[in-house]
């Protein structure tokens, strides 16, 4: 099964959840899917989906989960690490008004540098990196220590730049 998470952001992100939603109703993608949509103005036709959830049933999906995508939103990383799953990590993108930076192009290219995720930085790679990730013998993080430990590191370079 694969659980898709685009987070708690009052931006859409509906250029993942679309995709997805094409790769299963084209039956390139025969997984199971459950996405959490979120703010999204475009619901899936092709698979189940929420908004939101509790953790209760969060963390049931996740431990079921296969694979996880996820934006490149640090607490749905740090969330989505502790299951030690492998991740694919689409970063929402200002053009679009999924966010108000890119920001989340910064925190997907230094995890990917690291070889903790797969990111998929165009939406038309995305069935790319679900294929590439069910054939990688990949090395996810056993705890999610290890993602917040980059994700920090990396917000305080970012800090330390800025006062330069």
């Amino acid at each position: 099964m694969i659980l898709a998470t685009v987070g708690t952001d009052t931006h859409q992100f509906n250029r993942l959840i679309e995709e997805l939603d094409k790769l299963v109703e084209n039956k390139k993608l025969k997984d199971r899917v459950i996405a959490q949509i979120g703010n999204c103005t475009y619901i899936p036709k092709n698979y189940e989906h929420f908004r939101f959830a509790d953790l209760e049933k969060f963390d049931k999906l996740n431990n079921s989960a296969d694979i996880i995508i996820s934006h490149a939103g640090a607490g749905s990383l740090i969330t989505s690490s502790q299951y030690g799953k492998p991740i694919i990590v689409v970063p929402r993108l200002k053009r679009y008004n999924e966010h108000t930076d890119n920001h989340q192009v910064q925190i997907a290219k230094e995890l990917e540098k690291q070889n903790k995720i797969v990111a998929v930085y165009d939406v038309k790679n995305l069935l790319d990196a679900i294929r590439k990730i069910k054939n990688l013998k990949f090395v996810t993080p056993k705890k999610s220590n290890e993602i917040s430990k980059i994700i920090t590191e990396y917000i305080l370079s970012l800090e330390m730049m800025n006062k330069k």
